[in-house]
């Protein structure tokens, strides 16, 4: 019964390429054989409840491989075969890697019906299942599967479940691999999926003449050869139910009779959201089209083709792409011709099969498979009318493949039976089915004989090839009208372009910024060094006390008392004493390494003075200092009670940062950077204070100090998003773009889901002229911008529904980032301001705000204008004003702020920013308009603290004292500094409320003492208040700190000179000696030199 092995059972079309097989024009291959075990089949009886005898018939790539023996079926539906055969693989045929990739080894289950002796056997199929020899090009040598086992329908009419009703237990192995090392590692797999064509025209009916729908996919090989990857026999259905998922993938074959065999094992269709995909139609307005076109008439394959790539394949492929992004995926009806009993004259069959009806092309992105990482495109492509001439502009390609094919194509090879598999069990089947059988197959013979002569006639006639182009326009054009598109998905074994793993990353920029070990504790320092300058003191004071005590004795006079006089005579003897017996000099010498060490740790000073001023000036402030320590050890040696430390200082690290953006806002630069440097000083090991150092920089435009501090920030976390960003922001600056691809790369790497990161990456891969990355990233980052606001959207509606209207009735909080969980703003006409930014790229120009990129702002904002399609935005106008009053170009700033406005008049960032503008402009009046209606908007504006601060000050010159006190009391509310409290203090002196002003100027002198304004306006108070001694402290530092305020520091000598106190006189000592240390200081202020 057996069937000679290599006996062919039918051919499929060897002059056609059914997938890219990629051969190695090299030197001959020697055949490695295969072998295929069938072990055993389970649940036989499932299938067929009193099947006793059964074989196994093997077949691969339409040549038959043999047949088992006879076995009997156990009780429990087990036949135990044991059947080994194999079949020989080589490069060069006619088994090849492309026929190991693409083609599966078929096994069918005969059931062989007892007859009487004098009858011959009769052998019927019962099922059929598949192997996938795949796992032998992953570089397997053997393995064992459980192939699932469908059953072979008994007529074309019966209708089975799809599911598998039993099993064969199959091993595969080789004696070496079918792939060498380098083909393994350098080599790829290429699968390409079609899945249905959706949204067809209406001219396409289940009724009429009969159609093969069929698509082609041309893939480059080595050489100039190309390889055409052909989806036939396409099934047209009807308006009716979506197709399911997930839905199994189906092979590319036709000698298959149990319907259930051809689907490719664990290979499935998911589909996903059509967000997430990367063709066309994946944006949120044609979502409803997609879902509405997908339940209509459709054309449905389900198919893959698959190819193996040598590495030289891989190299043209990646060129091809590289040189065109769009590659031609053809689409078509061939007629066939139907088995009908009427003559026709060969003429008019000619006429009938040559034509291809309905020619479309769809324009596959390949691009995104030269990204790193990327393994897979799927996605919906739109189909147009196929012409030559726009065909080759966008794809370079000359010729049509399925007009090429039209001669090659056998249309009868794909038909429900294949010749292959029914002719040797007919053979052994002479029955009634072996009858219907041959029947079938003698009248696909006919059909397929008579399809045969049309495809081969020559159309190099002029006229015919020109009526059959406009005929196929016309039918072409069909598919533009209907907005049809292909599902297909494109998928690799390997990326073309391996992505650097996230280990690399992580070591690169170790590499590029080691971490840096914490210093060492000091153990000397400014404060050891005035601690060690009070032992000192102390030392030296009591051997001064002892030698008194030895000259002149312990006990005081009777009357407890000593007059000037004799204090001065004792004096002298003491002076005399210590320095004739050498004491005093040995005292100065000790006393003057802890003067030195003050001056290097304390003043930091270890360089010599550039001028003699320069000198005298620090000498000054070194002796004042010096003498008030003094004061300090003794009065601790001295009195019975230790003295009170000095107050702490009550700045935060938030109001550190506070005063810092008020001396940037002000630009007092050299100030701000001092608040940043305290900053940093008081915790090292904080990444946000040295990125808002690092930020501070960029706005100065250094930046090599601000590459300075964001490496600092990598270091102490080499995985702070934020601090890679901000690396690669100031790389790019310094044109060091190796090092910029790190880092923006390991950003992407660490955190995938952060949209700022993408977007940013994408703009540094524009800069370098990389579109295909660039474009991967935008795309990434636009579809992690849709998942957050559908996420956004979701929470408050399900917010609203617990809570009723109680939100919209109480209004809305401030908050300067609303997260999801908080509270948005019903639709109003107010502004949208509690919105997040709608673009991925006003995300990245929020981002890049607040570190002062400036350079890569501009590029965002550049997008954010090309992707709007009804015009700029409110944000846009306002981001690029911004941008405009950083560089002081304030025509161009009041042009986009007038353009904000118009957009959106509602909206308070746009009238703060104007008021900004009037105020830099002196245009004070119009500012306060604007001020004013920001203040009075339900929503606050981002930057409150310095509306507050500006129209306050407007108030003080327009001598509105009252209106100008609530405004600073407002921003002492929000957001206390010195300068919110000396406007108050100011304002509360104009109205001579001193007792409230001296309060605000104290609580000011507290938050900074080293403001020359709070000391002037203090000495006025002193001088109202007739505390001399006070004033004239205060004065002093007032005229140290550099009083700024001409105006002030007038009235405060007009006040000195009316009340005729409160300027000290100038110092006597030749080295500038300051006033004497104040015994009671004003109520809550401190001494500058105490910080």
């Amino acid at each position: 019964m057996e069937v000679p092995a290599g006996l062919s059972a039918g051919k499929e079309s060897s002059a056609l390429p059914a997938a890219a097989a990629l051969p190695n024009e090299s030197q001959p291959t020697p055949a490695t054989p295969v072998q295929i075990t069938v072990l055993k089949a389970q649940d036989l009886k499932t299938i067929k409840s009193n099947v006793s005898v059964t074989l196994v018939h093997a077949e691969f790539n339409g040549v038959i491989l043999g047949d088992s023996s006879k076995t009997d079926v156990l009780p429990d539906g087990t036949a135990n075969y044991n059947f080994t055969t194999s079949f020989e693989c080589s490069p060069d045929g006619p088994n090849s890697l492309d026929d190991i990739v693409q083609k599966p080894v078929l096994l069918t289950v005969i059931e062989v019906l007892q007859r009487d002796q004098k009858q011959k056997e009769k052998t019927v199929p019962l099922g059929q299942a598949v192997v996938d020899l795949l796992p032998l090009l992953q570089g397997q040598c053997s393995f064992k599967v459980s192939a699932p086992l469908y059953a072979v329908p008994t007529s074309p009419l019966e209708s089975l479940h799809p599911e598998a009703k039993g099993g064969l237990e199959v091993t595969v192995c080789t004696k070496e691999p079918l792939l060498s090392a380098a083909q393994l590692s350098n080599g790829n797999l290429l699968s390409v999926t079609l899945e249905a064509a959706y949204s067809l025209p209406e001219a396409f009916a289940a009724t009429g003449p009969l159609q093969n729908y069929m698509a082609c996919l041309q893939v480059p090989a080595a050489g100039e050869k190309e390889f055409s990857l052909l989806f036939k026999n396409g099934i047209l259905k009807l308006a009716g139910e979506k197709e399911p998922l997930p839905r199994p993938k189906k092979w590319p074959l036709a000698n298959i009779m149990a319907p259930g065999a051809l689907n490719i094992p664990n290979s499935f269709i998911v589909g996903g959201p059509y967000e997430d995909e990367d063709g066309e139609l994946n944006k949120r307005e044609d979502k409803e089209f997609r879902i509405q076109a997908e339940s209509t008439k459709r054309i449905v394959w389900d198919m893959e083709r698959r190819c193996y790539l040598d590495p030289a394949a891989v190299v043209i492929l990646q060129k091809c792409i590289a040189e065109c992004q769009y590659w031609p995926m053809e689409v078509c009806g061939m007629s066939v011709a139907s088995s009908s009993k009427g003559k026709t004259s060969k003429a008019d069959k000619g006429d009938e099969d040559k034509q291809i009806f309905f020619h479309g092309v769809a324009y596959v992105n390949m691009v995104p498979l030269l990204c790193p990482g990327v393994k897979q495109i799927r996605g919906a492509f739109r189909v147009f009318t196929y012409q030559d001439s726009e065909v080759f502009e966008k794809t370079k390609s000359q010729h049509s493949v399925l007009r090429d094919l039209r001669t090659q194509l056998s249309l009868s090879k794909e038909g429900s039976w294949t010749p292959g598999i029914s002719t040797p069990l007919s053979r052994a089947v002479p029955s009634k089915t072996r009858k219907e059988d041959k029947e079938k197959i003698t009248k696909d013979k006919d059909s397929n004989r008579r399809m045969s002569n049309a495809p081969k006639i020559q159309l190099s006639d002029a006229t015919v090839e020109a009526e059959n182009v406009t005929y196929l326009s016309l039918d072409g054009q069909q598919y533009v009208e209907a907005g049809t598109f292909l599902v297909m998905e494109i998928k690799l074994d390997k990326a073309l372009v391996p992505k650097r793993l996230r280990e690399e990353l992580t070591r690169r920029v170790k590499q590029m910024i080691p971490p840096r070990p914490p210093l060492p504790p000091r153990t000397a320092g400014a404060k050891k060094a005035v601690e060690d300058y009070h032992n000192h003191i102390t030392s030296i004071a009591v051997a001064i006390l002892s030698e008194y005590h030895e000259l002149f004795g312990k006990q005081l006079p009777d009357q407890g008392a000593i007059d000037h006089q004799t204090l001065e005579e004792q004096k002298r003897q003491l002076n005399f004493e210590l320095n004739s017996s050498g004491k005093y000099f040995a005292f100065k010498e000790q006393l003057k390494y802890a003067v030195v060490k003050i001056v290097r740790e304390k003043y930091l000073k270890t360089t010599a003075f550039e001028t003699q001023e320069q000198f005298q000036s620090f000498l000054s402030e070194l002796y004042v200092y010096l003498m008030d320590e003094m004061h300090i050890a003794l009065n601790q040696l001295l009195s019975e009670e230790a003295a009170s430390p000095a107050p702490l200082s009550r700045t935060t690290e938030e109001q550190l940062w506070l005063f810092a953006r008020e001396a940037e806002v002000n630009k007092d630069y050299k100030l701000a950077s001092l608040y940043h440097q305290q900053r940093v000083a008081q915790d090292q090991r904080n990444i946000q204070y040295w990125l808002d150092y690092g930020a501070f920089c960029l706005l100065l435009e250094e930046t090599t100090k601000a590459q300075e501090c964001f490496q600092q920030a990598l270091s102490l976390d080499p995985h702070h998003i934020q601090s890679l960003l901000l690396c690669g922001i100031v790389a790019v600056m310094l044109e060091h773009y190796e090092e910029a691809e790190i880092f923006f790369e390991d950003a992407c790497c660490l955190e995938p889901s952060s949209i700022v990161a993408w977007t940013l990456s994408g703009l540094f891969y524009e800069l370098q002229n990389n579109n295909i990355q660039a474009e991967m990233a935008f795309r990434e980052a636009k579809k992690l911008l849709q998942a957050q606001i559908a996420q956004e959207r979701s929470i408050p509606e399900a917010a609203e529904g617990e809570e009723g209207k109680k939100h919209i009735s109480a209004g809305c909080v401030r908050s300067p980032s609303p997260g999801p969980g908080e509270c948005l703003p019903a639709p109003s006409p107010v502004s949208g301001l509690s919105r997040p930014p709608c673009t991925i790229f006003m995300k990245a120009v929020e981002f890049l705000m607040k570190v002062n990129a400036i350079q890569f702002v501009h590029r965002a904002l550049a997008h954010e204008l090309l992707s709007l399609q009804g015009g700029p935005s409110c944000a846009y106008y306002l981001a690029l004003a911004q941008t405009y009053l950083l560089k002081e170009d304030l025509s161009k700033c009041e042009e986009c702020l007038c353009e904000a406005i118009r957009i959106d008049y509602m909206n308070p960032n746009v009238w703060a920013q104007k008021g900004h503008l009037c105020y830099l402009k002196r245009d004070f009046g119009e500012a306060k308009e604007c001020y004013e209606r920001t203040i009075n908007f339900v929503e606050d504006a981002a930057d409150m603290h310095f509306v507050y601060l500006r129209l306050g000050s407007i108030y003080l010159e327009e001598k509105e004292y009252g209106r100008a006190k609530q405004t600073y009391l407002l921003a002492c509310k929000n957001s206390a500094s010195c300068l919110t409290w000396l406007g108050v203090g100011i304002a509360c002196y104009r109205l001579e409320e001193m007792v409230e002003a001296e309060d605000a100027l104290s609580e000011a002198n507290a938050l900074s003492n080293t403001n020359a304004e709070v000391w002037g306006y203090l000495a006025l108070i002193c001088l109202q208040g007739g505390r001399q001694l006070e004033a004239e402290q205060c004065y002093k530092y007032t005229v140290k700190l550099g009083l700024r305020n001409d105006a002030l520091l007038r009235e405060i000598r007009a006040a000195q000179q009316r009340l005729g106190f409160g300027n000290p006189p100038p110092p006597n000592t030749p080295s500038g000696k300051g006033p004497p240390r104040r015994s009671r200081p004003t109520p809550a202020s401190r001494d500058p030199r105490s910080t």
